[in-house]
């Protein structure tokens, strides 16, 4: 299973695949909530809704896990580290990124759903990746492999 190279990874990432986003909820256990993405200045920009207690979470811890994949096996584990760009507000640096997001996952009806919902304060936070992988899909990586039955 190749990794993807680097002209595989952006257009990946600029497609319409969905992330699931995995942090620690106040008890410790990992939460897992999947949410759309913004690829850009080399790591990934998460737009939560105010009310989103993940949110929290990645406020109060900020290690998280990306998966990215798709049913054709293609898919990218990213471990990093959530910082807080910006608090729950309402026209911040959140809406230009996304305007974008919405346009790339719903085309014209995203940008008609974020026109009917600017008015509901939104975090912004980026993920500093400290770890990637990526597969190509399909195979299996010798280290899977048993030599002999």
């Amino acid at each position: 299973m190749p990794k993807m190279t680097d002209t595989q990874l952006a257009s990946f990432f600029d497609s319409d695949v969905l992330c699931r986003l995995a942090c620690l909820d106040d008890d410790g256990y990992p939460y897992v909530v999947p949410t759309w993405f913004q690829y850009a200045d080399d790591g990934f920009y998460i737009i939560p809704r105010a009310r989103a207690k993940w949110a929290e979470y990645m406020k109060r811890d900020g290690r998280v896990s990306l998966c990215l994949d798709r049913e054709s096996g293609e898919r990218v584990l990213i471990k990093g580290v959530a910082c807080v760009i910006e608090e729950p507000n309402v026209g911040g640096q959140w809406v230009g990124i996304a305007k974008e997001m919405a346009y790339r996952y719903r085309g014209e009806a995203g940008l008609t759903y974020l026109e009917t919902t600017m008015e509901e304060p939104r975090w912004l936070f980026f993920v500093q990746p400290e770890k990637s992988t990526s597969w190509q899909g399909g195979g299996w990586a010798d280290k899977y492999k048993h030599s002999k039955w």
